[in-house]
């Protein structure tokens, strides 16, 4: 009896965790916010600016689009796969592979998206190279191989696991 209150209130504290996903769906409304100013800061110097401005801020933009999407990964499978179930049924345009993504998907997911967001911060680097210090750029491309390095390391984890018996 004592054992059974146990294990439906840890069932229960999964709930705990909602609050978190609203807050990562407030914060899409501030980076939308980082948006709309990256984007009038754009539109206003790009007719004057250099071409190596407008591909930094090009790329800026880019950098702002994937940590919005990678939010939207986190908010819906983390919910889905820690929460509680969505009703897909309810919602036409619910994109199909956000009911198929589970817990090893999320990480190598969210792992994808680190990296692609690392390469585009290096590739701002690489655009911007004469106002760097060789230091400073070897910090970037050391930072991003880190990165590159963590994300083979945890998907070949993860191919290990799947193989064992018993494995995730």
């Amino acid at each position: 009896m004592i054992e059974r209150a146990i294990e439906k209130f840890l069932f229960a504290s999964r709930w705990l965790l909602a609050p978190f996903f609203i807050a990562l769906a407030l914060a899409l409304l501030v980076l939308l916010g980082k948006m709309a100013l990256a984007f009038y800061e754009f539109f206003l110097h790009a007719w004057s600016a250099t071409e190596a401005d407008v591909i930094l801020s090009i790329l800026g933009l880019v950098d702002l689009t994937l940590l919005g999407s990678l939010l939207v990964i986190m908010i819906f499978s983390g919910y889905e796969n820690f929460v509680s179930r969505i009703d897909a049924a309810q919602h036409a345009d619910w994109p199909e592979w956000m009911a198929k993504i589970n817990f090893t998907g999320l990480k190598l997911k969210l792992m994808s998206s680190i990296v692609a967001i690392s390469a585009i911060q290096l590739l701002r680097a690489f655009v911007n190279v004469k106002n760097l210090t060789t230091h400073e750029l070897a910090w970037d491309v050391g930072i991003h191989l880190v990165f590159v390095v963590s994300g083979l390391l945890l998907a070949l984890s993860d191919r290990i696991s799947e193989r064992q018996p018993g494995g995730a």
